[in-house]
């Protein structure tokens, strides 16, 4: 099946949506977190309903549902695909400016409103499959939002041309955009009876033709060292100061492995990412990763072995330690739907790419939604160095991305039986 994207519709379309500040926030009380994202989430609502999907709306609690009716006389089970509309809350993503360098030749990218933001192909391999390509960049000062406006734009720029095409037969489709996603709880309101898709696809990835199947397992962990505050001139003897016993304690940490700076691939790590005290009462926060849960077990196992050994060396000292699990790796659903992820690789296929599986460094909410009742493995986008002023995508990659959402749409009415 030939297909002819409306590429210059599908950029308009994501360059408006990057320039809306969505930046989702931490530690905040309200959901979304951040009233500004709504204001992208009610444009989706609008243009999706002036597309022609009439059912499109505005949850509750910030989420946009949407469906694309099947044109099939087969029992196709209702497939779904989601992006998130929040940007990270690492790099501002106020006044967002796209620059679009047409026909990539193989320079170093330099960006317009900061010369010392440098996009150079020594730091950045995936630029050498994208030669003849037109790259978008921000222009210095703030993050592009392609994580995961791409995929917001993917998708809307897929539905619409399945709109436009009736020609295609496919089954039914539901649409999600969420909240959040940036800081953990993009899913925390998600009513997958609602949403009333039996598979789903995240469009949330990276490097064009990888379908990730796998993410971490992660669990938090939290460390409250219990001192003894006394007057510093009457201390001897007296005084037990955690915070020099919490400095003890990541001494004893290994300094070449197992840090979010050392490791990659499929090696886990233990990610200090926190820390909080005083002589009396001290707080340390770790992020635990890895891909199993018995990694996740080793990892704790070690935190806890070292603060029994500096009870040893402070018979006085009180510790509490706390595990709250986050998400577990999704592959351990998937493997159980093997024809999702399949799915996904002969759809990159038919685009003419060689699909790629891949794993995901962190999570997404796929992962979330596998464990909840929707098997949901992440497709690319075409994005790269996400949450920074460096991030850029491939317009052709894009146009890849949306090949693959329509041809997956395809590919399960092709596999259902007629009714």
């Amino acid at each position: 099946m030939k297909l002819s994207i409306p590429v210059d519709e599908m950029v308009e379309r994501f360059t408006r949506y990057a320039a809306i500040d969505t930046q989702s926030a931490e530690n905040s009380e309200e959901y979304p977190s951040t009233a500004k994202q709504l204001d992208l989430s009610r444009l989706l609502v609008a243009e999706l309903q002036e597309m022609g999907l009439k059912d499109a709306e505005l949850t509750s609690h910030g989420y946009v549902f949407a469906t694309l009716p099947g044109n099939t006389g087969r029992e196709v089970p209702v497939i779904g695909f989601i992006a998130h509309v929040d940007t990270s809350p690492e790099v501002t993503g106020a006044n967002v400016r796209p620059v679009i360098h047409r026909n990539y030749k193989g320079e170093s990218l330099v960006l317009p409103k900061d010369p010392g933001q440098v996009i150079r192909p020594e730091d950045n391999p995936a630029l050498a499959d994208c030669i003849g390509h037109d790259i978008v960049t921000t222009d210095g000062t703030t993050l592009l939002g392609a994580d995961n406006k791409a995929g917001v734009a993917e998708i809307m720029t897929a539905m619409d041309y399945l709109v436009q095409h009736p020609e295609i037969v496919h089954g039914t489709i539901r649409i999600a955009f969420t909240v959040d996603e940036e800081v953990g709880t993009g899913t925390k309101y998600f009513d997958i009876e609602q949403f009333g898709a039996k598979y789903a696809y995240t469009i949330d990835g990276g490097t064009a033709a990888e379908i990730e199947d796998e993410t971490f397992c992660a669990d938090s962990v939290t460390i409250t060292l219990k001192g003894i505050n006394m007057h510093p001139g009457y201390a001897k003897g007296k005084m037990l100061n955690s915070q020099r016993i919490a400095a003890e304690f990541i001494t004893f940490l290994p300094q070449h492995t197992l840090s979010p700076e050392t490791t990659e691939g499929r090696e886990g790590y233990m990610h200090l990412h926190g820390i909080n005290g005083s002589v009396e009462e001290t707080v340390l926060k770790y992020l635990i990763r890895d891909f199993t849960v018995e990694g996740l077990e080793e990892k704790e196992a070690l935190l806890q072995k070292i603060l029994e050994i500096l009870q040893l060396k402070y018979p006085r000292l009180q510790y509490e330690f706390k595990v709250d699990e986050s998400y577990r790796n999704m592959k351990y659903v998937l493997d159980e739907y093997p024809l999702v992820t399949e799915y996904a690789m002969e759809a990159v296929r038919r685009t003419g790419l060689s699909p790629k599986q891949g794993l995901i460094r962190g999570g997404t909410d796929g992962a979330r939604l596998s464990y909840m009742g929707v098997p949901t493995p992440n497709i690319f986008t075409g994005g790269h160095n996400f949450h920074s002023k460096k991030e850029w995508i491939s317009v052709q990659d894009m146009e890849k991305a949306v090949e693959t959402i329509i041809h997956l749409a395809v590919l399960w009415e092709e596999k259902s039986i007629l009714t």
